[in-house]
């Protein structure tokens, strides 16, 4: 079987897009490696429109029932590792060796986290190191823990650690935040937070597990903090490798360019959500929703618009 629309990633943009391509009766087909994504790194989600408060993974949930409650969407749990291009339409192949073929495409995987490639770091992945510090936090009830980053995901995963942990050291290379003003309010609030601005990791310490970080400088008369996680938080790169391997164009910065209909380069192909240069980069819930929509409504038109076979650089 050929579907109408393949959607690779199960997050907002993805199944936005899976429920928008269902209600135009397309057969649908929508794959990722984790239900929810990184919309499963959010504690707390404070500006989905009509919602005052619901964490990130029940936020999701609600997307993920929505999109499967169409008989017409079939879902997948697997990696995606390779896209190919067929008569028609284009094949994607599964880690676990199955194929599956569609008309279109809509990328929506979004982003990788970025790792700091010091010492120690990739030994201790798993016995301290964490890239998710509201998802593991839990896990650090009482004990010490460092942060590190500056941006909306570490000053957030700060604050929610703060609640947990006996202390929390907030590792920043700059003076200043790059995050929400107001997680930086939320963060400053906490008694237990510790600043270590204008500093960094250059090594992560340990037997058989965290026991401590090397900073670049010293802090308090020391450059070691004693701490038993270390949740690494400096953001995330577009994934952008499987729609180069069909040719589809990024930008100067990695992103997947896209224009207004999120349409690629390649004629039957479009992205949604913080792998792309939509949306002025500004990686949001309510932005990747829009922008799966929107790839979804463009895919319908794709495939029921005479002469419609051009991606934009085509100016179709």
């Amino acid at each position: 079987m050929m579907f109408d629309v393949l959607i690779i990633g199960l997050g907002c943009a993805g199944y936005t897009a899976a429920i928008y391509s269902a209600r135009y009766k397309l057969n649908t087909f929508i794959v990722g490696v984790e239900d929810g994504g990184l919309g499963l790194t959010a504690a707390e989600v404070g500006n989905w429109p009509g919602i005052i408060d619901i964490t990130g993974p029940d936020l999701m949930e609600n997307f993920k029932k929505h999109a499967l409650s169409f008989e017409n969407v079939r879902h997948k749990i697997a990696r995606v590792t390779k896209i190919e291009k067929i008569d028609g339409g284009f094949r994607l192949l599964f880690d676990d060796g199955e194929t599956v073929e569609g008309k279109t495409v809509i990328f929506a995987m979004g982003s990788n986290k970025r790792h700091l490639g010091i010492p120690g770091e990739k030994e201790f992945s798993g016995k301290g190191v964490t890239y998710c510090a509201t998802c593991d936090a839990f896990f650090y009830k009482g004990r010490d823990v460092a942060v590190i980053g500056g941006g909306d995901s570490a000053v957030e995963g700060a604050a929610i650690a703060a609640q947990v942990a006996k202390k929390v050291y907030l590792v920043h290379r700059r003076n200043e935040f790059r995050a929400e003003p107001y997680w930086v309010d939320r963060v400053k609030a906490r008694e237990n937070v510790v600043f270590v601005l204008e500093n960094q990791l250059t090594e992560v310490l340990g037997t058989t597990k965290v026991t401590g970080v090397k900073l670049a400088k010293p802090f308090e008369g020391s450059d070691t903090l004693t701490v038993d996680g270390v949740f690494i938080e400096v953001g995330s790169d577009p994934a952008t490798m499987i729609p180069k391997q069909i040719g589809c164009e990024v930008d100067a910065k990695g992103f997947l360019k896209v224009d207004a209909a999120q349409r690629t380069s390649v004629a039957g192909v479009f992205g949604a959500w913080d792998l792309t240069n939509a949306s002025n980069y500004f990686a949001q819930f309510v932005t990747a929703a829009g922008e799966g929509s929107v790839a979804a409504n463009s895919a319908f038109s794709y495939l029921n618009t005479a002469g419609a076979g051009k991606g934009y650089m085509a100016g179709g």
